[in-house]
């Protein structure tokens, strides 16, 4: 078994502490959060303590007495599963703002984070966090594994200026076809990585088999498991996808309002990642619905039943699982630099079939992406990018990423980029 994978994040969180005396870190579950947290902690000259609310006595005693809870686990603390005891937090602000009335009166030198907080069922603490610590959480969300941080290289949001691009350079080589189909395979989740003897199936079996025991019995009344794992099923089939959610009910034999109600539980646990559809107010007619990407590739292989990475590579599935990696690449490395993601990032088609896979959106200017697993897609991929001329807006390099060998020119403001760029 390989040490411990460094995270990209981890300057981030160590940024988050110098600043928010509370940091939250949400995300799936087998991401890394308690692993990374717990690496920090000890990578620091003062000692952090630990306690997880997945132990039931200690979950029971800060439900039942939160205040000697937060007085047997002192400061600076990781509080792992948070979600499980969220009426900590009036003591958690009651101790937090003594501290701040130390730092401000009596002279007491800035103190770093004193509270570490993990979730991966943020949307039952984000409101709660949100509303009782406003002014004093750092919250970060954290994802599977990036190729960058498979490959120890050091991360950059991806911003398609082609200078930067270049500049960023990864130093990991190229990447043949082959290579990226079994990364897709294999997805993103750390243990994968940190153990080669692992079997796929077995984890991926695991996974859902917790996720659905412990997450989602916690946070609504399934009557059929067989029925969510049939949506979750569908879900992970249309990724890359425009979603419409009737044919996604129709698939699960479940109703429109329950899919909706099971499609948030899916994004609120950062399994899936909705993308909004870019428009102006002068651009009419753009279609409403988001695209949505499962934000691990290998998990959604497993649910979809693909054997083998060589059989995935030649299916019909190959273009939207391909697209949903580059996605989550590119999703990742904002993250990995403390930017949402989510604000930044849409796709375009209007009803004329127009289409172009992403636009970032990004200081002041956008910029079109089309996403094609082929080495030379040719002109035709930027076809649609003169879309963006009518939206009154500065429009940046437009660019084509791919599996060719390197960055070359389409014409003066349009470039085909590798994939490994990112």
């Amino acid at each position: 078994m390989t040490k411990y994978i460094h995270r990209s994040y981890e300057k981030e969180i160590l940024n988050l502490s110098k600043t928010f005396p509370v940091i939250m870190v949400t995300g799936s579950r087998q991401v890394g959060k308690t692993t990374m947290l717990n690496y920090i902690a000890k990578s620091k000259n003062t000692q952090i303590n630990y306690v997880t609310l997945d132990n039931i006595h200690d979950r029971e005693l800060a439900l039942t007495d939160p205040e000697l809870f937060l007085e047997i686990y002192k400061t600076p603390v990781i509080i792992d599963e948070f979600q499980y005891a969220p009426n900590l937090l009036p003591y958690i602000k009651i101790k937090v703002d003594k501290m701040r009335v130390e730092t401000l009166f009596e002279n007491e030198n800035q103190k770093e984070a004193l509270y570490y907080l993990t979730g991966s069922q943020s949307f039952l603490s984000m409101k709660d966090v949100t509303e009782s610590l406003a002014g004093r959480v750092g919250i970060l969300d954290l994802y599977g594994l990036s190729t960058r941080e498979i490959s120890q290289e050091n991360s950059h949001p991806f911003i398609p200026e082609i200078e930067e691009i270049k500049k960023n350079k990864p130093q990991i080589g190229k990447l043949t076809l082959e290579e990226v189909f079994n990364r897709i395979f294999k997805g993103s989740f750390p243990e994968i990585y940190r153990n080669p003897e692992i079997s796929l199936n077995r984890y991926f079996e695991s996974y859902i088999r917790t996720y659905i025991e412990r997450d989602i019995r916690d946070l609504i009344r399934i009557k059929d498991e067989v029925k969510f794992l049939k949506f979750i099923t569908s879900i992970a089939a249309r990724t890359g996808e425009e979603l419409n959610l009737s044919e996604v009910a129709n698939d699960a034999e479940i109703s429109v309002p329950t899919a909706n109600e099971w499609l948030s539980i899916l994004v609120n646990t950062n399994l899936i990642i909705l993308i909004e559809p870019y428009s102006k107010n002068m651009i009419k007619r753009v279609v409403k619905r988001p695209k949505l990407y499962f934000m691990d590739t290998g998990l959604a292989c497993y649910l979809t039943k693909y054997p083998t990475a060589e059989i995935l590579a030649s299916s019909a599935y190959a273009g939207h699982i391909f697209e949903t990696y580059v996605v989550s690449e590119i999703i990742k490395s904002f993250f990995e630099n403390g930017i949402n993601a989510k604000r930044h990032l849409y796709y375009y088609r209007d009803n004329n079939a127009k289409e172009i896979d992403l636009i970032i959106d990004y200081n002041d200017r956008i910029y079109p992406i089309e996403i094609k697993k082929s080495k030379n897609p040719g002109h035709d991929a930027i076809k649609n990018f003169k879309v963006l001329e009518s939206m009154k807006r500065e429009v940046g390099n437009g660019i084509v990423l791919c599996m060719i060998e390197d960055i070359f020119p389409i014409d003066k403001n349009n470039y085909l980029v590798p994939i490994w760029y990112i």
